[in-house]
């Protein structure tokens, strides 16, 4: 199975090799930790005590860990955590974020990679976040020894049908799979159906919830409101997780609204870093004067028609930025293909939500807070200018709308800790099983 594995992967490179060195020349896409992730080059692990190695894709994924991170240090302080990623933002994340943690690419998945890489890290539990089935990975680590969990799992509709197409030659894997900690019943579920043995599979909540700061007068979110220029006068407009073509919805709701509210600010947090020159130059284009989060602390403004756009070109900050929304647009929403961001992060802070139709990778998320008038599905652009108005028009209409958003979050609070219990027993169960 492994040679298989390594043959298809392969060819897969061979054939998107022409798309893959574009990207590389255009862009550095995928050059960055190349080798450490073909070679498995992970660090050597010092110590011999339980250790937790976390996978997360990139900032999402390493940034819901925070919770996990923090109750494990004070439940298990002597478990030690590294934590892999895929991408150079997310590494970048992970280490600004963790310091005092072992944090390295993931190896792709080559039995070679993957075997060296376990070799290296040697870990008592592998967990894996969200969904992040990779066979030559999961192996490695079962012949080492190690369990192996997916914890916050989610398995969308439209995954659930792909994982099911190819059952049979995933199987192996599947059942290597020592538990799954869903994030709710529906995702439960979809697992037990691919074959992963329902005693395996249980439902601890989703831990986003526990990351979530819903205090506004946070540290860090009252750092950047002085830094922004923003004063406490001000009504601000935040679109974050922007994909191409919503930066244009957003700037054409902000420019109807601030006819009406010229104390409206309006801040954008494109979605990926290499996109942040190209909208601060269309902004520019546009007659929009742009104040640039990497430059520096930026002088209040006076309010009024001109008062600049603010263009968070950072990354890691969007969770701050949120606290500063009286109106949050989520991006990667408006147009097909992205199936929308994480609508809770402002939602935790009592904002105004709203997000477009395509949002099919949070659809339980959804629909719970549209059933409880907690946030807003806006058709398009028109009817992001068309609500943002209504939103600023009619204060306590949206007040109450961002407080039911808030509630919702804050009564889903405790995943962290169901989810150290799982970890905690395959950790317990993998002694017991080298003490036999």
């Amino acid at each position: 199975m492994p040679l298989v594995l390594n043959a298809i992967y392969v060819a897969m490179l061979v054939l998107l090799s022409p798309v893959l060195g574009y990207r590389m020349i255009r862009s550095g896409k995928y050059r960055d930790g190349l080798w450490e992730k073909f070679a498995g080059d992970a660090p050597n692990r010092i110590g011999d005590g339980p250790c937790l190695w976390f996978h997360a894709v990139s900032v999402g994924e390493v940034l819901l860990l925070r919770p996990l991170v923090r109750e494990m240090a004070r439940r298990r302080p002597n478990w030690q955590v590294v934590i892999s990623t895929t991408t150079p933002t997310g590494l970048a994340v992970a280490r600004r974020t963790f310091p005092e943690l072992i944090t390295f690419y993931a190896p792709l998945d080559f039995s070679w990679a993957t075997q060296r890489a376990v070799g290296r890290i040697r870990p008592t539990v592998l967990a894996l976040v969200e969904l992040e089935v990779w066979p030559n990975l999961i192996r490695s680590a079962k012949r080492a020894g190690a369990k192996v969990a997916i914890i916050n799992a989610r398995l969308s509709e439209r995954s659930h049908r792909g994982y099911r197409r190819i059952r049979g030659p995933l199987g192996p894997t599947l059942h290597r799979i020592d538990a799954v900690a869903a994030q709710d019943e529906d995702y439960a579920r979809r697992f037990v159906d691919l074959g992963i043995p329902a005693e395996r599979v249980s439902v601890t909540g989703s831990v986003k919830y526990d990351g979530l700061e819903s205090d506004r007068n946070n540290a860090r979110t009252r750092e950047l409101r002085s830094e922004l220029g923003l004063s406490t006068a001000d009504l601000v407009f935040v679109a974050g997780s922007t994909m191409e073509g919503e930066e244009a919805a957003a700037l054409e709701a902000y420019r109807a609204a601030k006819k009406d509210h010229p104390r409206l600010r309006l801040i954008l947090v494109p979605r990926h870093a290499e996109r942040f020159d190209e909208v601060a130059r269309w902004l520019e284009t546009g007659g929009e004067q742009v104040v640039r989060r990497s430059e520096g602390r930026v002088e209040p403004s006076s309010p009024g028609l001109n008062a600049p756009v603010v263009l968070i070109d950072t990354i890691g900050e969007l969770g701050a930025v949120w606290g500063l929304a009286d109106v949050a647009f989520v991006g990667g929403s408006l147009l097909p293909g992205r199936g929308g961001q994480n609508m809770m992060e402002p939602a935790a802070y009592g904002a105004s939500v709203m997000f477009g139709p395509h949002t099919a990778n949070f659809r339980e998320t959804v629909a719970q807070l549209l059933a409880r008038n907690a946030a807003r599905r806006v058709a398009g652009p028109r009817e992001l200018a068309l609500h943002l108005c209504e939103d600023l028009d009619e204060p306590e209409a949206a007040a109450a709308r961002g407080e039911a958003g808030r509630r919702f979050v804050l009564a889903q609070h405790g995943a962290s800790g169901r989810t150290l219990v799982e970890l905690d027993r395959l950790v317990e169960s993998s002694y017991a099983q080298k003490s036999a």
